[in-house]
């Protein structure tokens, strides 16, 4: 992997534009209710963003994996398994209904690292949301690409005793949701709705819950429990989430005004954390 040629992605720009329609917040909000952080009327519900202006590539520009094909906008990393690795999420000011929202992205950094299953490639892409208002969300996506391996998914490591919440929704991760999800961001990742290509291809033990369903559960129980929905949230992927069963989204107050919050699977280990603050 010539790494350096993949690190002359770092500063390529582009920009997309996507209008907040009633039809779209009816459907999301459909697909997480009861699980969303209430907002005022008009406004869209918190990480509707990650629903707008996906890239759109012709069936014959996708890989075998369900991705668009890499080496336009994304780094031509030759490593063929992607996941959301994480990131960090400013949420400024709300997107509203009928807003025509713009996104400007940035590759910020390409790095390289050796992890279990052989090589890795991380690109953290910068994004920023803006409407007619102004600005409304700022966000750092980090991508993670690793190579073609048949050893499962590390397990994720054993809680020693349920950590406390102080708020605790249980989810159900049924293939609806995740089909549902994957048509609202118009994401054609393979892992999230063919279970023979997720078992067989990607050694996973079953469909996988998407990065995003995480981190926006994740943001909205912690802006419930905040009270408000201007919020800054860190948080990464410890270890992939299977569908087809509950999993819990849990929040719990700090002492100094931050928010822990976290994804569990139904045997109580960790799956994504997070830490949100107010803005």
């Amino acid at each position: 992997m010539d790494i350096d040629h993949l690190r002359g992605w770092i500063g390529r720009m582009e920009e997309a534009s996507d209008l907040v329609t009633p039809r779209l917040v009816e459907s999301y909000a459909a697909t997480f209710a009861p699980h969303l952080a209430p907002v005022p009327q008009g406004d869209a519900p918190l990480a509707l963003h990650w629903c707008l202006a996906p890239p759109i590539a012709p069936m014959r520009a996708l890989g075998p994996d369900g991705h668009p094909a890499k080496g336009d906008f994304l780094p031509p990393v030759p490593l063929p398994r992607r996941m959301w690795a994480g990131g960090r999420l400013e949420a400024l000011a709300p997107l509203r209904e009928g807003d025509l929202v713009t996104r400007r992205s940035t590759i910020g950094d390409v790095t390289a690292k050796e992890g279990r299953t052989g090589a890795l490639c991380f690109v953290a892409v910068h994004h920023e949301v803006s409407t007619p208002r102004g600005l409304a969300l700022r966000e750092r996506h980090d991508i993670v690409y690793r190579e073609a391996s048949s050893l499962p998914a590390a397990a994720p490591a054993a809680n020693a005793a349920p950590e406390p919440a102080d708020l605790v929704w249980e989810v159900e991760a049924s293939p609806t949701l995740l089909f549902r999800y994957s048509a609202l961001t118009f994401n054609g990742h393979r892992i999230h709705y063919d279970q023979p290509y997720a078992t067989a291809e990607e050694s996973y033990t079953g469909l996988v819950v998407h990065g995003p369903i995480q981190a926006t559960l994740m943001l909205n129980i912690a802006a419930t429990l905040a009270g408000m929905t201007t919020l800054a949230l860190d948080y990464r992927g410890l270890s992939p989430l299977i569908a087809g069963g509950r999993f819990f989204v849990k929040a719990r107050r700090n002492a100094d005004g931050t928010i822990r919050t976290w994804t569990e699977g139904a045997d109580g280990r960790l799956r994504m954390e997070g830490s949100a603050r107010p803005l």
